[in-house]
């Protein structure tokens, strides 16, 4: 049998050793470093979106966030490995259209609905149909009739697995041109070849081309938004130019392993929302020709059920498949 004292003595030291641990077991999060998988290339317009947004998070959230690029697969590696790691709100994905496009084109190992939580969606914008200036058109119809006339000699980057292949094999597929698409591992390895000539064509977004526009260094013919926009009010839509099955948008927004607290997604989200209202960001991304898109878990999880037929649609209509 314990003597009482020393039984006593027990008890207080088992209730203060458990007084200690509670501050631990109960720490608010975030509590240390976050790590944003970001499936895509540095330098690509996924990227420089996620960066931005990151920057913006950091004091809202009051620890210090990490951008991890792992690109590979289309946007399969990154996907994966976000879609299994803990749920615990330390490692979240910052992805696009890709997530619900993917499975569409290949078999991957994760399930866009099933294995992750939504927190909030991002941005939207649209692509552009883009060409050098070195091709002797400037319009799309001129384009047109000068790969029909040019068979195979126009080259067309995309980055394998992405929305651009997509919106590129259904270019071709409604307007009848003869172009030549090659892979290239990620948006901004292309870039070189196209300012160097070597690719006549690419579907970019504005994120990362609009300086190059004003430039004179890529022209842009046409953006699948459903009206112009404001930053390039010159290049007409895609319904303008006779090709309304292209108005399409691009999107990007943030998720966590499925399973992670609903508390911990509604703070995340609360946080994304506001620094996509705040006035400085608004700037930026204006800059970048993005559009904030605020609202709630719900909202974002409803929008990507939307978009899995919907994409689902444009790939089996172009054929496209990734092995």
């Amino acid at each position: 049998m314990i003597a009482r004292p020393a039984f006593a003595a027990a008890i207080m030291a088992w209730a203060l050793a458990l007084g200690a641990a509670a501050p631990a077991l109960a720490q608010p999060y975030p509590s240390k470093v976050i790590r944003v998988i970001v499936p895509f290339t540095a330098g690509s317009p996924n990227d420089v979106t996620a960066r931005l947004l990151v920057q913006h998070l950091q004091p809202r959230l009051g620890q210090p966030i990490i951008v991890d690029n792992r690109p590979g697969g289309g946007t399969s590696i990154g996907t994966k490995m976000a879609a299994t790691a803990a749920p615990d709100g330390y490692t979240l994905l910052f992805v696009s259209s890709a997530l619900v496009i993917d499975p569409a084109m290949k078999k991957v190992d994760y399930d866009p609905t099933q294995d992750f939580a939504p927190i909030a969606s991002v941005i939207t914008t649209s692509w552009l149909l883009a060409i050098s200036p070195s091709l002797p058109v400037k319009t799309m119809s001129e384009f047109v009739a000068y790969t029909k006339a040019n068979p195979g000699k126009v080259t067309l980057a995309y980055t394998t697995g992405t929305a651009a292949v997509l919106v590129g094999e259904r270019f071709k597929q409604l307007s009848g041109a003869d172009i030549v698409a090659i892979p290239y591992k990620g948006g901004a390895a292309a870039m070189p070849d196209f300012l160097g000539g070597r690719i006549q064509m690419l579907i970019p977004t504005p994120s990362t081309t609009l300086p190059l526009i004003r430039d004179g260094r890529m022209r842009a013919l046409a953006i699948t938004s459903a009206s112009r926009s404001a930053d390039l009010p010159d290049v007409p839509t895609v319904r303008e130019v006779g090709l309304p099955g292209l108005t399409l948008d691009f999107w990007a927004g943030m998720l966590a392993p499925a399973g992670t607290p609903p508390e911990i997604v509604s703070k995340l989200n609360a946080a994304i929302n506001d620094s996509l209202q705040s006035a400085e960001m608004k700037a930026s991304m204006a800059k970048l020709g993005l559009d904030p898109k605020v609202g709630s878990p719900q909202d974002f999880a409803r929008f990507i059920a939307d978009e899995i037929p919907r994409w689902a649609e444009i790939v089996k209509s172009t054929g496209v498949k990734v092995e």
